[in-house]
């Protein structure tokens, strides 16, 4: 899924100038990236609000148009304020299409509820690990990786290898030698 962001250029800095930004609907934000100097934007909070509850935005390449330049970026980071419906901040990083990234996709479980685990030893699959960070280029980045738990029996845990991974996408984990456990089965073994 694709998004389109629009962004301004915001000249004032500082506390009293974010909070006057966030009265006025925006969220202030910073972009960076290798090949351009980061340039510090606002972007309206709405928009961001309800992007981030997506959880294919936190994946996706973001067009994003800021005084009529469009970057290719992907979130970084942000945060939220911790009582109102609010996004405080935000950080976009530009990606070249031909240059591979690191980034963290959500992780989902398949099958658990028919899996013998679950259904014949009154056990649970329980995931480890929400998210599982990849190195790809950005074309390649998937939405999420699933993992198919439907064998998975009490006492048994599956690890990073244990993911079927797109083609172009490769753990960050595992290229440096560690199989972490992702998914873990509780139950009583027979």
């Amino acid at each position: 899924m694709s998004y389109e962001v629009k962004a301004e250029i915001r000249e004032a800095h500082g506390t009293g100038a974010s909070r006057r930004l966030r009265r006025e609907g925006k969220v202030p934000a910073v972009l960076y990236g290798d090949n351009i100097k980061p340039l510090s934007i606002s972007v309206d909070q709405s928009t961001m609000w309800y992007a981030l509850q997506k959880e294919s935005f936190h994946t996706a390449i973001i067009k994003l148009d800021v005084d009529g330049k469009v970057y290719d970026v992907i979130l970084r980071d942000f945060q939220m304020h911790p009582v109102k419906q609010q996004v405080q901040h935000i950080d976009f990083q530009a990606v070249e299409a031909n240059r591979p990234i690191n980034i963290h996709v959500p992780l989902h479980l398949l099958n658990a509820a028919i899996s013998p685990a679950e259904k014949l030893q009154s056990g649970r699959v329980s995931l480890l690990a929400t998210s599982v960070e990849i190195n790809a280029l950005p074309k390649d980045i998937p939405a999420s990786l699933d993992l198919d738990v439907a064998t998975m029996r009490a006492g048994e845990i599956r690890h990073l290898s244990d993911l079927v991974y797109p083609e172009g996408v490769v753990s960050t984990a595992l290229r440096r030698n560690e199989n972490l456990a992702i998914a873990s089965a509780t139950g009583k073994n027979k």
